[in-house]
């Protein structure tokens, strides 16, 4: 199945993936940085420049914020309580116009995942071409079914989903009439364990659902999201980072330059390699066959009238007399005229 993610990016199953930078909330609450990370994502070749709409109101309760006022895991990933950090890295609605109109200047796509109603709607008057549901949400049917109802692309991430949550998932966005869906294989640990992170979902998906799939990457590296396209990953989305080693939550997970470089590049290399499933021999493979197989020659020196032996013949480079495979046919052919040794045959040499 193929379908229009944006103006200018048709995807299809084992078609060139589109490739999202998620820069999420690794600008740190700095839009300087934020546009920093947008532009170096475009430099690398990425598609898109994604961010994370929430606010503290409308993705985590009080209670919550009181259950988590100080941090001792890791101060580089977290500082002070969970109000304060969400109070610091979450985008204001200028701040996103102002991201959004800075992807439209670079060119870049801009995407975001909402987490409410209002921010659907936010992100709808930005005129994004598509949203991106998080995996926390594939469960949260009333968001889905708004979302859906504005008939733009569906990127939906299922990680920690039953294949049956992930059917009621598309089944809601279907019954708005919105059959625009790209399922997003995700495992939601950063990072996971490689035997944990099952790339074979990827077809399994694309048969059950019959919708291109694609792969969110929480892994180190590149690795893991480029033997993903190789399984016809259609979307990569993929943290992203100008430098690992700045403080907050998803740094030390997200690719930098040098790695999303190779995501944007290999990937479409890889699909390109995909190809057809019906074999073939390309014109310079035909050509290549005549420096690399090989004729039939003259073991040593023949006389004219000599009658062929097997032990006459042997088997050398280029392919441009008679083929090894043809060899049973010269076995007792009588020569029509004198050959040296390491002559190439031809069927023009017998009686």
């Amino acid at each position: 199945m193929e379908l229009q993610l944006t103006k200018d990016f048709r995807i299809s199953a084992g078609g060139a993936p589109y490739v999202i930078a998620e820069i999420g909330a690794n600008h740190n609450g700095d839009l300087n940085l934020a546009k920093e990370m947008v532009a170096a994502a475009k430099a690398c070749g990425a598609h898109a420049a994604k961010f994370q709409s929430w606010t503290p109101e409308s993705l985590i309760s009080e209670s919550e914020y009181q259950s988590n006022q100080v941090y001792t895991d890791s101060p580089k990933k977290h500082f002070g309580s969970l109000r304060s950090m969400v109070e610091k890295y979450y985008l204001t609605e200028d701040q996103h116009r102002e991201l959004k109109a800075y992807c439209d200047t670079i060119g870049i796509d801009f995407c975001s995942s909402p987490f409410s109603r209002e921010e659907v709607d936010l992100l709808a008057d930005l005129g994004v071409e598509f949203f991106k549901i998080a995996s926390m949400d594939i469960n949260n049917l009333d968001l889905l079914g708004y979302a859906a109802s504005f008939q733009k692309p569906i990127i939906l991430s299922t990680g920690m989903a039953t294949l049956g949550e992930i059917e009621t998932a598309i089944e809601t966005i279907r019954a708005q009439g919105n059959d625009r869906i790209i399922p997003l294989h995700c495992i939601s640990i950063y990072p996971p364990e490689y035997a944990d992170i099952n790339l074979n979902n990827i077809p399994t998906l694309q048969q059950a659902f019959g919708y291109p799939v694609g792969f969110s990457d929480h892994t180190i590296g590149f690795s893991v999201p480029l033997a993903a396209v190789a399984l016809g990953a259609c979307v990569i989305e993929k943290h992203f980072t100008t430098d690992k080693d700045l403080p907050g939550w998803d740094h030390e997970i997200s690719a930098d330059p040098e790695e999303m470089r190779i995501i944007c590049a290999e990937s479409r290399n890889i699909a390109l390699s995909l190809g057809s499933h019906r074999r073939t021999v390309s014109p310079a493979e035909e050509q290549k066959k005549l420096k690399f197989r090989r004729s039939v020659v003259a073991r040593h020196a023949l006389e004219a009238g000599h009658v062929l032996t097997a032990d006459d013949l042997a088997f050398k480079r280029p392919a441009t007399g008679i083929p090894p495979n043809e060899a049973k046919y010269l076995i007792g052919r009588t020569l029509k005229q004198a050959l040296d040794g390491d002559a190439i045959l031809s069927w023009q040499d017998l009686v």
